[in-house]
């Protein structure tokens, strides 16, 4: 008899595990409405309730949409791409295993140490940002007590089940969704003039100044990089794909859902925001969560007169940073048992409670998240500044392994002869997807402080700040290929899930019973 991580390892293409090896019993309790409201808890955040304001008055109200177009397609042909594979081999590695076994293997292990130091570093982010939006309430209190209460929070959430963990970002989406719908709803009213406050707004804001394009190609690079940051998350759903409950069916219904919230949640807002804000507004000009009465969404509800708009959006931006907390905790936790579980970790991180939760790579995730408690010694704003850099390409490099390794996958699955129809979901738009995913994605990453090296003179604190992510990708990557050996993967000796054994695949490894033959 088989247990359900033996089926894990074996539809991952390797031998069946021993209990020696890894003892992994993570269990399948993430429904389909807990894998909708974490992609949605990904893609709703604050760089659309604080950050949108900046973007359209920096590339006017035409820019900033068409920002928000490109980059939401090419998240959503990323999301194409991940749903492709995820659903071929649900395992918790995602990036890394997909990687690993479609592109090099020390590829692999850098996009997993990459991730998990993306994520483990986001949450210490999120908790000094924590500590900025309470200050709106509490400006007497030390910032450090909050942070501690939310990694508490954060910590005890996960550590119940995965279950836990998807319960928790089921209401904190939802709470976010519910204030998007709300403002576009209100926007909506205030533009037909059936709501006050929307008096001098519609198309005439599209031609005050420079509008509705400002700013010329430099600021819609500068915003898609802006973008690029909001949108970071959406691929959460790929690593929670190895705990989630009939995964061939629940993951493509999760990403065929992407576009469509992409439309409302991100186009549908910066539109409204556009026509009832002339982008020459000096508050659009800041974008600061310590000051949410900045926010497009507070000036826009208090226009209509809602009163204590700004305290409201203030729960609201709390809400989407502990959501991303909660997020990030989960997903830096899944990788390193994953890394540990192959043999690129240490395999202490590997161990299962028994709850089903990777007790001690939880614990490992949350000392580097307590890297927020700087702010005891230094000023919140500069440690918040100072994690962010620190963070900023990581995400960036974890989508384009996803390109990567998903125009691997595909051609090698062709080359072998298999069927596409025996996936479980064909991404409709390959090789185009990928391809442009990971064009625009590259353009963005080494784009991204290109205005350092138009100067006179080059700030190369600042260049190290942004860039220092990219050589450290490669030099884990070299070391990694130095150490081991290791090659590119060619597309005969790759290995493939038998797709059409997969559904009673999963079904027998939920109840430990052998599992069908593996394809090659």
């Amino acid at each position: 008899m088989l247990s359900p991580s033996e089926h894990d390892d074996r539809r991952a293409g390797g031998a069946p595990a021993t209990k020696a090896q890894a003892p992994s019993e993570l269990r399948r309790t993430l429904s389909a409405r807990h894998l909708t409201m974490i992609a949605v808890g990904g893609s709703i955040g604050t760089g659309l309730f604080v950050a949108s304001g900046a973007t359209i008055a920096k590339a006017g109200p035409g820019g900033a949409l068409l920002g928000y177009v490109l980059i939401g397609i090419m998240v959503y042909f990323l999301m194409t791409s991940l749903g492709e594979l995820a659903a071929a081999m649900p395992v918790s590695g995602s990036f890394s295993t997909y990687g690993a076994r479609y592109v090099e293997d020390g590829f692999g292990f850098a996009l997993g140490w990459n991730y998990w130091y993306n994520w483990a570093v986001t949450v210490a982010v999120d908790l000094v940002a924590a500590q900025l939006v309470m200050a709106y309430w509490f400006p007497d209190v030390p910032g450090f007590y909050w942070s501690a209460l939310f990694l508490t929070i954060t910590f005890g959430l996960n550590a119940m089940s995965a279950r836990g963990f998807g319960e928790a970002e089921f209401w904190f989406a939802l709470i976010k969704v519910v204030a998007v719908l709300g403002f576009v709803a209100m926007g909506v009213l205030m533009l037909l003039g059936i709501i006050r406050g929307g008096e001098g707004g519609g198309v005439a804001n599209w031609t005050v100044g420079d509008a509705p394009f400002a700013g010329g190609f430099a600021a819609l690079i500068g915003v898609a990089m802006v973008v690029g940051f909001s949108f970071q998350g959406t691929e959460l759903i790929g690593i929670a794909a190895g705990e989630s409950k009939d995964p061939a069916r629940n993951l493509p219904r999760a990403v065929r859902q992407v576009f469509w919230r992409i439309l409302l949640f991100y186009v549908m807002a910066i539109l409204v925001i556009g026509l009832l804000i002339p982008y020459t507004d000096p508050h659009l000009l800041r974008n600061d969560v310590e000051d949410i009465s900045v926010s497009p969404f507070a000036l826009i509800f208090e226009r209509a007169g809602l009163l204590g708009a700004a305290s409201v959006m203030n729960a609201v931006v709390l809400t989407s940073v502990l959501s991303a907390g909660n997020s990030g905790m989960y997903a830096a936790t899944r990788m390193l048992y994953s890394l540990a579980r192959d043999g690129k970790a240490p395999r202490i991180f590997g161990r299962i409670s028994r709850n089903g939760v990777p007790l001690w790579a939880l614990l490992a995730t949350t000392v580097v998240a307590a890297l927020c408690f700087f702010t005891f010694i230094f000023s919140p704003n500069a440690v918040y500044i100072w994690l962010l850099n620190t963070s900023g390409m990581t995400g960036f490099i974890a989508w384009l392994g996803i390109a990567i390794s998903h125009y691997r996958f595909r051609r090698g699955y062709v080359k072998q002869g298999h069927n596409l129809a025996d996936l479980p979901y064909v991404s409709p738009f390959f090789p185009f997807g990928p391809i442009f995913a990971f064009v625009l994605c590259l353009i963005i990453t080494l784009g991204q402080n290109y205005q350092a090296f138009l100067q006179d003179r080059i700030d190369w604190g600042g260049v190290v700040a942004t860039y220092i992510g990219i050589p450290l990708f490669l030099l884990i990557w070299l070391g990694y290929r130095l150490a081991r050996g290791s090659r590119f993967v060619s597309y005969r000796d790759m290995r493939f899930p038998d797709a059409r054994a997969r559904s009673q695949y999963l079904d027998s490894a939920l109840r430990g019973e052998p599992a069908a033959g593996e394809a090659r």
